[in-house]
């Protein structure tokens, strides 16, 4: 059994792995920020904005994203600093880190985590392979991430969790909101740092029932997230007879 699941995990790496590097076999490696440590705590950060159309199939990301980006990571930085300087908090262990960028476009989140994957698989090769021939090659990887942090979006990091779980990595969301990512039955492997849509659609209906409202109105983007939640407002909002709502997605964030 443990040698069919074995098999099946990187079988279903291998599907991947192909699919992005033929889909994409023109562009070059992405930078990396990365710390050698006890223990590599990988993550994902949007430095970048998503590609723009014209730009989708080079992967070549927008202008940097600053605010939600760059800001993150510095916060990141500075809370493993502090860990690794608390010697109360984790003694003789000095915590690293992988930071890579999503750039907040599935494709390339999904590529930087096959390359976390092709790390650990290296990893553990290497630990079961007794290299004493001379001339056998030695195998040229980083050190295994032993969690992911991130990506940044609902829709990107349930792509990523189906790929990491495969291989048992852990993962963090740190502003993950989807209601599908509390399925654990799902996502065995991921949890998060943030609350989920579900208590603000809850807020939203509380309101809507303390003043008697019977007309609602929302306006949301073409996201993930958005769609996810405004779907399951309006599924509760008609439960409770609230029927006239009316709904205006953006199909341009810059329209806002």
């Amino acid at each position: 059994m443990e040698i069919y699941v074995s098999f099946r995990n990187y079988f279903m790496f291998l599907l991947v792995y192909i699919h992005v590097n033929v889909s994409f076999s023109n562009v070059g490696d992405h930078q990396k920020a990365r710390k050698d440590g006890d223990i590599i705590i990988g993550a994902l950060f949007p430095v970048h904005k998503a590609p723009h159309d014209t730009s989708v199939y080079t992967r070549k990301c927008a202008e940097i994203w600053e605010q939600y980006g760059i800001h993150r990571i510095e916060m990141f930085l500075t809370t493993l600093e502090k860990i690794n300087n608390d010697s109360s908090i984790l003694p003789g262990v000095d915590l690293g880190y992988d930071i890579r960028d999503s750039c907040w476009y599935s494709p390339i989140a999904l590529e930087q985590s096959i390359d976390f994957i092709k790390d650990s698989i290296a990893s553990i090769d290497s630990l079961e392979t007794n290299f004493t021939s001379r001339d056998r090659c030695a195998v040229d990887s980083d050190k295994p991430i032993a969690g992911l942090l991130g990506p940044g979006s609902s829709s990107n990091t349930i792509q990523v969790q189906n790929l990491l779980q495969l291989f048992e990595i852990p993962q963090i969301g740190y502003s993950a909101t989807s209601m599908e990512l509390s399925n654990k039955n799902l996502y065995e492997y991921f949890q998060r740092v943030v609350p989920s849509d579900d208590y603000q659609a809850q807020a939203m209906l509380d309101i809507v029932l303390k003043f008697n409202w019977t007309y609602v109105a929302a306006i949301y983007t073409d996201d993930y997230d958005d769609k996810c939640f405004v779907s399951y407002r309006s599924d509760q909002l008609q439960i409770r007879s609230v029927t006239d709502q009316l709904q205006i997605e953006l199909q341009d964030q810059d329209q806002l």
